[in-house]
C-alpha cells in the first residue's frame, strides 16, 4: 500500500476491507507519518549537536504530534536545549490547549509523571525533559555501547515504562550521533505481546522477543517458501522495530478479521478509521542508511483549482487553532496539502 500511494496510483491501493477501512502503521516504522516529520524536521533540521537533538527527540516524542510541535515553534522560535523552560513552554501549551487543540497524540499511551508534582500532564512532562537534561542525558548516551544500553538508560528515568524506552530510543538511533543496529535489540511492547499470543499456540519456552527475532531472521526464506514478493525499503529488509510494529499491528487486524482470537485481557474493537490521501510528500530517512538516493521522486500530479482551495480552506482552520487568529495559515502545512497536488 505504501508503494502504490507513493507511485500516485489512487486509493484504494488495496481490496482487503479491513486494510481499507481502518488505520494501521507502515510496515516499516520509519515511513510512517510521525516518524517522517520526527527525522525531516525535528531530528535532522536545526542545530546537530548532540545535545540539541537529544533534547529535540525527547522533547517530540513525549507529545508525539507534529501541530503540537509546529505550535512551540510558531511561538517561541527556534526550539534549543539552552533556552529551554518549562513553564515558558507550559504557558504555550495551555494557551495551545485552551483554543481547542490536542496536545498529545492517540497512536500510543503517554503516562503522566506524578514524580515531577503536582500539576498538569504537560507541565510534567516538560519537567520531565528540564530533569533528563539536568542529569546530562544526552553525555550518558554518548557513552551508550548498545542499543540496549540506551533503552536500560531511558528505563530509568520516571514513567518511561520498556514500550516508551524501546520507542525513544529508537528515535534517538535515527540521529547522527548514535549508530546502533536495529537488528542488534527489541523490547516487545504490549500490543506485539499481543499479536504474538494470537499467532503462535505454544511457545517451547521462546520470549517473545525471541519471537520477533526469529521473524526478522527468516523473513527471507518465509517469504519465498510463500511466494510472496514483499519490498524492502529501498534495499533495507524488516528490522526488529518493524517486526516488533507488525505484530501490533497484526493484534489490531484480528479484532476486525478474526475476532474469535481475543486475547486474554486484549481490546476488542478498532476505532481509528483510514482516510486514504495522496503521500504528502517523498520519504526521506535517516541518512547514514544510504536509500534516500534511491528513492525515484514521486509522480508529478496537478490540481484543479477547487482542489487548492479546499486545501487552503483546511490549512487556514487547522491554523486558527493550532497559531491563533492573528498568524498566517502555517507554511508547513501549506506545503503539506499542496505538494502532492502538483504545486
Amino acid at each position: 500500500m505504501l508503494f502504490r500511494r507513493l507511485s500516485g496510483s489512487p486509493p484504494p491501493w488495496t481490496e482487503d476491507q479491513t486494510l481499507q477501512r481502518f488505520r494501521f502503521t507502515n510496515a516499516y516504522r520509519a515511513s510512517d507519518r510521525t516518524s517522517q516529520y520526527l527525522i525531516r524536521r525535528v531530528i535532522y533540521e536545526g542545530s546537530q549537536a548532540h545535545r540539541e537533538i537529544v533534547f529535540r527527540t525527547i522533547l517530540f516524542r513525549l507529545f508525539n504530534l507534529p501541530s503540537t510541535w509546529e505550535a512551540l515553534s510558531a511561538r517561541l522560535g527556534t526550539i534549543a536545549a539552552d533556552d529551554f523552560e518549562p513553564d515558558r513552554f507550559g504557558r504555550v501549551l495551555l494557551e495551545h490547549s485552551a483554543r481547542g487543540a490536542t496536545l498529545y497524540s492517540a497512536a500510543y499511551v503517554i503516562p503522566p509523571v506524578p514524580q515531577m508534582g503536582a500539576g498538569r500532564k504537560h507541565e510534567q512532562h516538560l519537567k520531565l525533559v528540564r530533569s533528563m537534561l539536568d542529569d546530562r542525558v544526552d553525555e550518558k548516551l554518548g557513552d551508550a555501547r548498545s542499543l540496549e544500553a540506551v533503552f536500560d538508560l531511558l528505563t530509568g528515568y520516571p514513567s518511561l515504562g520498556r514500550f516508551l524506552a524501546f520507542q525513544l530510543a529508537i528515535d534517538l538511533n535515527y540521529g547522527p550521533h548514535l549508530a546502533f543496529s536495529e537488528m542488534d535489540f527489541v523490547a516487545a511492547g504490549p500490543g506485539a505481546r499481543e499479536g504474538i499470543a494470537k499467532c503462535f499456540d505454544r511457545r517451547d519456552g521462546w520470549s517473545d522477543e525471541d519471537i520477533i527475532r526469529w521473524v526478522a531472521e527468516r523473513q527471507e526464506v518465509e517469504f519465498a517458501e510463500r511466494g510472496v514478493v514483499f519490498p524492502t525499503l529501498w534495499g533495507r529488509p524488516l528490522q526488529l522495530i518493524d517486526c516488533q510494529n507488525l505484530f501490533c499491528e497484526i493484534a489490531k487486524y484480528a479484532r476486525v478479521a478474526h475476532p474469535e482470537f481475543t486475547a486474554v485481557n486484549g481490546r476488542h474493537r478498532m476505532k481509528r478509521t483510514f482516510a486514504p490521501g495522496p503521500a504528502s510528500e517523498q520519504p526521506w530517512y535517516p541518512p547514514k542508511w544510504g536509500i534516500n538516493e534511491a528513492i525515484e521522486p514521486m509522480p508529478v500530479r496537478r490540481a484543479s483549482l477547487e482542489q487548492l482551495d479546499l486545501a487552503f480552506d483546511q490549512v487556514q482552520t487547522e491554523s486558527l487553532t493550532t497559531l491563533g487568529p492573528d498568524r498566517p495559515p502555517d507554511a508547513v502545512r501549506l506545503q503539506d496539502r499542496l505538494l502532492p497536488l502538483g504545486h
